[in-house]
């Protein structure tokens, strides 16, 4: 199975394209890929359960596992408890290992 990994460092309300993004997330583990969307640095803004980004919840609901970087949440003073229910908080730690395990990036 193939492996993609979309890493998403910019703030989602700026950035024109996160959206066109999520739809290449969802399409592609529609076609059987493992995908992980990771937020990280202003990217993590979205990740507020008070955000309602309507593109995280889709991302869910196909199948598309949402991680957040822990340090950047903290660095923006995002609580853990504040997060969307789709979100889950990691370390770096755990893209590093998808990346070395052969998952294909996506960053933005």
């Amino acid at each position: 199975m193939t492996t993609y990994l979309v890493v998403e460092s910019r703030d989602p309300f700026e950035s024109h394209g996160f959206a066109r993004r999520c739809e290449l997330a969802a399409a592609l583990r529609a076609e059987g890929a493992s995908v992980t969307v990771f937020l990280v640095e202003n990217g993590v803004i979205g990740a507020r359960a008070s955000a309602r980004l309507r593109e995280l919840e889709q991302l869910a609901k196909a199948g598309v596992a949402v991680l957040a970087d822990e340090f950047s949440l903290r660095e923006r003073g995002i609580a853990e408890a504040a997060l969307a229910a789709a979100v889950k908080p990691v370390a770096l730690d755990a893209v590093v290992e998808q990346m070395a395990a052969g998952a294909k990036v996506l960053w933005n």
